[in-house]
């Protein structure tokens, strides 16, 4: 058997010129493109290939992204945040992550207005998130969801596992597995026997941060696995599932190439979806 390929560039493709007409619309009634501010801290390599990929998204999108690299000091982030947040022309914040290792994430993330947290990561939108309330959502989560549909692989009523519960990724994508009907299980760094939980599913999220951590003999035969893992190495970037899961399961999504691409598109849309709001409400 080999996975058929869950690619996510070419629905990427087709989002991004749907998302373009959207800012030219916005540029058209404000004078500007819908800017979207990307906080940057530290020297963390994955950090800074997720700042290119926002970037490099933003600017094919008709938006304006503005790279914002404050002192990692606290007291500076918050301020350049709470400035971001007063500013009507900035759209939507979203932070790069990890963050240095003496920054708290939520300290950071709890500073920006929940009605510019393009990446579903303040405390109200993900409690929107939890009780399946319209909200913006974390962007590789809804990357993985974006991605399924595209390949038409249906989740309801699957066994999926997800394996990672950071609440950039792991926590909010069973959520919305959750929603569309999957029954789900989260395993974690303390879970016992991790291979037996992850042969079990008909649908395998990887969201480790380990780079090889699902092996081949992790993985029964017929599994749809979505792999998010973006791990920096003198090779390149590779993903948390070894290259020999692909001869088993039945669908593999890349590393680059799978939910990457998209989960740029979805700050993007979810981006212009903050800017139509911010003009609906002025128009009211």
């Amino acid at each position: 058997m080999s996975a058929r390929p869950l690619e996510g560039r070419s629905t990427a493709a087709q989002l991004r010129t749907e998302a373009r007409e959207r800012a030219d619309r916005i540029a058209d009634r404000t004078g500007h493109r819908p800017r979207l501010a990307i906080v940057h801290l530290g020297a963390d390599e994955a950090a800074a290939v997720y700042l290119r990929s926002v970037s490099r998204a933003a600017e094919r999108s008709g938006l304006e992204p503005v790279v914002v690299s404050p002192a990692p000091e606290l007291a500076t982030v918050t301020d350049r945040i709470a400035a971001l947040n007063r500013d009507a022309q900035i759209a939507g914040i979203v932070v790069t992550q990890p963050l240095p290792g003496h920054l708290d994430p939520r300290a950071v993330v709890a500073r920006i207005d929940p009605a510019k947290d393009v990446d579903g990561a303040t405390a109200v939108n993900a409690g929107h998130l939890a009780r399946s309330e319209p909200s913006p959502v974390p962007a590789t989560a809804l990357a993985v969801m974006r991605l399924l549909e595209a390949h038409e692989l249906p989740v309801a009523g699957r066994r999926a596992v997800v394996v990672g519960r950071s609440s950039v990724i792991g926590r909010p994508v069973a959520l919305l597995l959750l929603a569309a009907d999957a029954t789900v299980t989260v395993c974690h760094s303390r879970t016992r026997e991790l291979a037996a939980e992850t042969r079990r599913a008909e649908l395998l999220v990887v969201a480790a941060g380990s780079a090889g951590l699902i092996t081949e003999e992790m993985v029964a035969p017929g599994t749809v696995v979505v792999d998010c893992g973006i791990n920096p190495t003198a090779n390149g970037v590779v993903g948390d599932v070894a290259r020999e899961v692909a001869g088993v399961a039945a669908a593999l999504s890349p590393v680059p190439g799978g939910v990457g691409p998209l989960t740029a598109m979805m700050l993007v849309s979810q981006t212009l979806d903050a800017a139509e709001r911010q003009l609906d409400t002025l128009d009211t």
